[in-house]
């Protein structure tokens, strides 16, 4: 993984200089910033493959980061730091558009798997995935439908739509896909929600199908 750039984003200096110590130690290329604010200029100015975000920071909060992040195309893995276990935190913090989270105070050895299964999972994805009429085009997160002009997904739609596309003609439960996307910390019925905005975008005919008590499933 050696060379991988990693922007860590972290008010507290202590916290922020044992991350950059640790994370150098390993290879990658490491950028830091104090704030929300010096961290969206930097992913301005050279795109990461990964970011390190702080939830609880002055101004604009770790939330607020990554959905601008994700609003401006951003698709690097994000791995959030927390002080807190909670489910809404997390559910809030996955929702925003991060791909997983640790717990403070952590450990080392911790961030670092995090941050490398996040990596294998990006490189493991094709950029363009094709079902039928359909295709996804996962780093523009856009979709277009036959000879339609593209449609813009959000990074939660763009990944639910893909886990269906990579597997046409199965049933993905609505536990797997939580499992999945959100990391295990979601309310079962987000998956739901997510399906309804799916078939807006799509249009007709109707590709996904729901399998009731069971599921949702993809057919071309």
């Amino acid at each position: 993984m050696a060379g991988e750039g990693i922007l860590i984003v972290e008010d507290d200096p202590p916290v922020r200089r044992m991350l950059e110590r640790g994370l150098a130690a390993e290879g990658f290329d490491v950028r830091s910033a104090p704030d929300g604010g010096r961290a969206l200029a930097m992913v301005e100015e050279s795109a990461p493959d990964l970011v390190v975000l702080d939830v609880a920071m002055p101004g604009l909060d770790g939330f607020g980061v990554c959905r601008r992040l994700r609003e401006r195309g951003m698709m690097g893995g994000v791995l959030m730091l927390t002080a807190r276990d909670a489910i809404e935190e997390r559910v809030r913090g996955l929702e925003s558009g991060a791909d997983d989270y640790v717990v403070k105070p952590f450990a080392m050895e911790e961030v670092v798997a995090r941050l490398r299964a996040l990596l294998r999972r990006g490189r493991d994805r094709s950029t363009r995935i094709s079902v039928g009429e359909v295709t996804l085009d996962t780093i523009a997160g856009t979709l277009i439908c036959g000879a339609s002009e593209p449609v813009e997904l959000t990074a939660r739609e763009s990944q639910l739509l893909e886990l269906l596309m990579r597997n046409p003609r199965t049933v993905i439960s609505r536990e797997a896909a939580i499992e999945q996307i959100w990391g295990g910390a979601a309310a079962e019925n987000v998956v739901d929600r997510y399906v309804a905005r799916l078939r807006q975008k799509l249009g007709e005919p109707l590709m996904i199908r729901t399998i009731w008590g069971v599921g949702f499933i993809l057919e071309p």
